[in-house]
């Protein structure tokens, strides 16, 4: 499939991309994800006050994954200076795509302007736009800024549209679009015919998200709304692999790789021993739970292995509840 086209000499290969996760699109994950096929990965969401400031943790998140060729940066802030200096800090990194964040609905983000609430303050996202733009000049850089937004506020507020609109107008070069309001958070489902809206009221490439789960899902995305590129979220949590049966589908019309019970859980430990190096055993152990759960949905006596998984707190009980759970399973070391 052919890549997304940004500006003109620069383009980012490939239309699966994985998208900004809070707490779960770490450099250990994200580079799972891309060598199962990923064409791009955008990090958790970066604050710009952090950033311009050059914070050491803030400097963590945006580090890439080994398997990472192509990246992306999402920043969130309502300070245009903070902005224009996170963005230029951030292009000093070489990322592919410069992000921000419009859509996010968590309250404490909210509260702050930052988000979603941008979306009802059209004249300050351009104004954030603009000098995210200007901060990547400024660093000699002609990295693309891309601007993620969801369906509105509400269901009374939908404006998608003209934001992606406003957001362009500023300079933004990619638009993304989750098809729920803020309201919604992650409830409901997603509307495509407001992506499909969106990519008709702009020019620049249009990457669509929400609900895509399986192969299907994609194929759907792509036909209903036309978007360039889709950006898979949830539909990856303890599954990377579905980066690479997406591809097989959208190619071939099937789905010939199948990954086994076993084949899974390999996958599972390998991020599990990513994470404790990447990050040390106790912050490791206790953040990586959530995705080995996720792992273990959907395979054969998982709710077994989850429970088991729920009570470790140290990489030798992980590897013992592993261990225990692929001995009572008849799978071998």
């Amino acid at each position: 499939m052919n890549g997304v086209n940004v500006l003109p000499g620069l383009s980012v290969s490939g239309t699966l991309f994985l998208a900004p996760m809070a707490g779960y699109t770490d450099f250990v994950f994200r580079s799972l994800c891309a060598e199962f096929g990923a064409d791009l990965c955008y990090t958790e969401m970066v604050s710009c006050e952090g950033l311009s400031r050059l914070n050491k943790k803030t400097a963590e998140l945006m580090k890439r994954g080994d398997a990472e060729k192509q990246s992306a940066i999402q920043l969130f802030g309502v300070n245009p200076d903070s902005c224009f200096e996170a963005a230029k800090n951030a292009a000093a990194l070489n990322p592919d795509i410069i992000d921000f964040n419009c859509g996010c609905p968590v309250p404490k983000v909210v509260k702050t302007g930052a988000g979603a609430a941008l979306m009802r303050d059209h004249g300050l996202l351009k104004e954030l736009v603009a000098a995210l733009k200007a901060g990547t000049e400024a660093a000699g850089k002609k990295i693309p800024v891309s601007v993620k937004i969801r369906a509105g506020w509400n269901a009374e507020e939908i404006n998608a549209p003209e934001t992606a609109a406003a957001a362009v107008e500023a300079g933004a070069a990619i638009i993304g679009i989750h098809g729920r309001t803020r309201a919604q958070g992650y409830s409901g489902t997603a509307d495509l015919e407001i992506i499909r809206n969106v990519k008709k009221a702009v020019s620049v490439p249009v990457i669509g998200s929400g609900d895509l789960f399986s192969p299907w899902d994609v194929k759907r995305m792509f036909e209903q709304t036309g978007v360039d590129a889709v950006m898979i979220a949830r539909g990856a949590v303890g599954s990377p692999q579905i980066f690479m049966q997406i591809k097989e589908f959208l190619s071939t019309g099937e789905i010939r790789t199948v990954f086994s019970d076993e084949e899974k859980l390999r996958t599972a430990r390998r991020h599990l021993r990513g994470a404790v190096a990447a990050f040390g055993e106790r912050r490791a152990c206790k953040e990586i739970r959530k995705h080995l759960c996720a792992y273990s949905k959907g395979i054969r006596n998982g709710t077994v292995l989850r429970n088991r998984i729920v009570r470790c707190a140290t990489l030798a009980e992980y590897e013992e509840a592993f261990d225990g759970f692929f001995q009572s399973e008849g799978i071998g070391p």
